[in-house]
């Protein structure tokens, strides 16, 4: 380790999915520099599957599959519970006293999958006291009451208060304020940072081969939930006949492999792509000319990098995280929404055939749209470096 290296470490949980994994990836590649490392401690069971930039690396704890709100398992070893969140809570307090980070940003939840933080934080208070401590926040967590609730049960308030520097909020005070929402106190709500939605790198398109065909892609992030949106797809293309756009279906790791050979072979019939999973989204989504998808934080990121037009069908369940950034982004202008639960082959057909048709209103707004989340972070990077202990 060079001696006058900045260490930033950063915590995702990551349990049934690839919200938490790619959004800590993006700050990641973003913050990288000359002169920073970055490890992530992840529970990701893919987090290998991404390539990581020079400077940024991982330590893979063990995965825990999300059973109910509040019910977690291990996801491959056959241990309980505790044993698991022992071993993982081990595994983020010896890496950090080995690291010695300059900076922990920690994802979503204060304290951590079941309390797993509590004892780095607890150390980095005694033993690093210069050290800077961030809770990085999507947008929009859950309904207002949930989230109130939750946070006054797990006494949130007072681990902010006590152990935390600043709180990241990625995204914009005036269409989702969780300051109001969430009721924060005063004194949490001025270290509340607003930075901006993330955006994400724009890959080059070929502009050279025109396409006789309009495409769709059709991607419900991990893909332990969506089968609702990829069957509903399907039998809207199996009862509509002849369609003047091509799919491409992207099911996620983590779909049930019994429906990912069900939809495969309805797939293929219909002549349409499909793929369990991707590194490089983002390439597919520029190809594209609609995107049809579940609506999770870093979809919508990407879309808005991308200025694609986008129908979300959000769940509601066992979040409502989804569905209100659905209507706050429609409200804007920056995308359409079916709820989950009015989702049909026909309503859907209604829906991508006008966006298709018609999409300029939507790009208009897209196009308006800034997303300044890297630039905050970086500027508060050069900041904190500034002000680096000696």
């Amino acid at each position: 380790m060079a001696p006058n290296s900045y260490n930033i470490l950063m915590y995702s949980h990551d349990t049934y999915g690839l919200g938490h994994i790619r959004r800590t990836l993006a700050i990641a590649r973003n913050l990288v520099r000359p002169g920073v490392n970055i490890l992530i401690v992840t529970g990701s069971p893919i987090a290998g599957r991404y390539s990581m930039p020079a400077g940024v690396d991982f330590v893979r704890m063990p995965g825990m599959i999300k059973k109910t709100n509040t019910v977690y398992v291990p996801h491959s070893i056959k241990v309980e519970p505790k044993m698991a969140i022992a071993i993982r809570k081990n595994i983020i307090l010896s890496t950090c006293k080995a690291f010695k980070p300059d900076l922990f940003i920690v994802d979503k939840v204060p304290s951590g999958l079941k309390n797993e933080v509590m004892p780095t934080l607890k150390w980095i208070s005694k033993s690093l006291p210069c050290t800077r401590v961030i809770l990085g926040l999507r947008d929009i967590l859950d309904d207002a009451e949930s989230t109130r609730r939750d946070w006054e049960r797990k006494k949130f308030h007072e681990i902010l208060r006590d152990y935390y520097s600043e709180i990241w909020v990625y995204g914009e005070k005036d269409l989702y304020n969780p300051i109001k929402e969430y009721a924060f106190p005063d004194d949490i709500a001025e270290k509340t940072v607003f930075t901006g939605y993330i955006p994400r790198k724009v890959p080059a398109v070929r502009k050279s081969v025109r396409r006789r065909h309009k495409q769709v892609l059709v991607t419900i992030g991990g893909g332990g939930d969506g089968y609702i949106v990829l069957d509903n797809y399907l039998k809207m293309l199996e009862t509509n006949g002849t369609v003047d756009f091509h799919t491409v279906m992207i099911t996620g790791p983590f779909l049930d492999l019994k429906r990912l050979d069900e939809l495969a072979d309805r797939a293929r019939a219909l002549k349409v792509r499909i793929k369990p999973f991707i590194k490089n989204i983002e390439k597919q989504m520029a190809e594209a000319d609609l995107v049809v998808t579940m609506g999770g934080y870093n979809t919508l990121c990407e879309l808005l990098s991308l200025r694609k037009p986008a129908l979300v069908i959000p769940r509601d369940n066992p979040r409502k995280e989804q569905l209100l950034r659905a209507k706050v982004f429609k409200g804007r202008g920056l995308c359409d929404y079916i709820r989950w639960d009015d989702v049909t082959p026909e309503l859907l057909r209604e829906k991508v055939n006008g966006l298709l048709e018609d999409p300029g209103r939507c790009v208009a707004d897209l196009e308006r749209f800034r997303m300044t989340g890297l630039d905050v972070m970086c500027e508060r990077l050069a900041h904190f470096r500034e002000h680096c202990r000696d």
